[in-house]
């Protein structure tokens, strides 16, 4: 099994099959080494694969990379550099919300770049698709996450809402009086996606507050560009604290199976994010969401995925539910190795892959 990092140098159009493989599973757990929990829901999806076949499948995915050392831990956020890199936890959550969790399920990890998800779901339900396009728009870049470069060199100058600039973008549209609004506003949001309230690591937030002077660069050059549509500083501390939120691998699942069900949070019944927004978020997943390791992503899983460089990978079958694997340990495009191998596994046994036929049952 290998990493993957292809950069991504092209235009994609993304069909996303709205009814593909379900994946009912994980559950509640302590945040012991090798801890497993099963939960569910008797009001089973009839399209949802059976629940001893998820399983089996978490389980061989745990067993195989448990003892994976490949990677490293983010350095360049010191907090990062310190997390025990033998963390290792899986959890999967289905649309009508079967579980099943295994590993280090209770540790809490920083989202990082995998709340830009959910601040683009923000933007899209308050201003709507066409504005937030127009502003952010939703092209690959095929640059490191952090490039200076593809500020400059693209005609958007954001390029995506999931490459630091275009986050940083995205974040400066969200609405609110004062600084502290917007930023409420936004982890209400996040809660709201996992069914559970959800906190700042302040001391993640310290540690990136202090060493993030390449974000506020970015946020200044946007201003050249007048691509950015609030106080830049500002907009920078407020997407430094998003990527601060603190989550176990089992509420990254949630928040994912509530994308996975046409914006409704599963465990709630919410309607979290509007519907017609959905497709907008996994096209750009499926483009940018492993940086530049996202074309080889699709190529090899074909499953819409974000990555974050605090080791935690999540990754959405619509219409069925989601994956999410944490360990810190990471390539050199700031993926996690174990999350990618194990999300690869798992959706290699069910048949996830939706570019597929087999995902939707057609077999040869």
């Amino acid at each position: 099994m290998t990493t993957y990092r292809t950069p991504v140098k092209r235009n994609v159009v993304v069909a996303l099959i709205a009814a593909v493989v379900s994946i009912p599973l994980s559950g509640q757990g302590p945040a012991a080494s090798a801890n497993r929990a099963v939960a569910g829901s008797t009001n089973r999806s009839a399209v949802a694969p059976r629940f001893d076949l998820v399983k089996r499948s978490v389980d061989e995915a745990y067993a195989r990379y448990r003892s994976d050392t490949s990677g490293k831990n983010a350095d360049y956020i010191p907090y990062l550099a310190q997390v025990d890199s033998k963390l290792f936890g899986i959890s999967a959550v289905s649309t009508d919300n079967q579980s099943y969790s295994v590993g280090d399920t209770g540790y809490s990890f920083s989202m990082q770049s995998i709340s830009k998800i959910y601040t683009l779901a923000l933007a899209l339900d308050e201003l709507g698709a066409d504005k937030v396009f127009d502003r952010i728009g939703n092209e690959p870049t095929g640059r490191p996450f952090n490039s200076v470069e593809a500020v400059v060199d693209m005609g958007t100058h954001t390029g995506n809402a999931l490459v630091n600039a275009g986050a940083i973008a995205t974040t400066s549209l969200i609405s609110g009086a004062t600084a502290d609004d917007k930023w409420k506003k936004i982890l209400a949001f996040y809660s709201k996606a996992a069914g559970e309230k959800l906190s700042l690591i302040d001391a993640v937030y310290k540690s990136e507050a202090a060493t993030n002077q390449g974000n506020r660069a970015l946020a200044a050059l946007l201003v050249k560009y007048q691509r950015i549509y609030a106080d830049p500083l500002e907009s920078v501390d407020i997407y430094t604290k998003a990527c601060s939120v603190g989550v176990n691998v089992k509420q990254l699942a949630q928040m994912g199976a509530t994308l996975a069900n046409n914006g409704v949070n599963p465990i709630t019944g919410e309607q979290v994010i509007k519907a017609e927004n959905v497709p907008y978020i996994l096209s750009a997943m499926t483009m940018a969401g492993l940086y530049d390791g996202s074309g080889g992503w699709a190529w090899h899983v074909g499953l819409p995925a974000k990555s974050g460089v605090g080791g935690g990978i999540l990754a959405i079958v619509p219409g069925k539910g989601a994956i999410a694997a944490f360990a810190p340990r990471l390539d050199d495009a700031g993926n996690s190795v174990k999350a990618q191998k194990v999300i690869t596994y798992v959706a290699d046994q069910l048949d996830m892959n939706l570019f597929s036929p087999r995902s939707v049952g057609l077999k040869q």
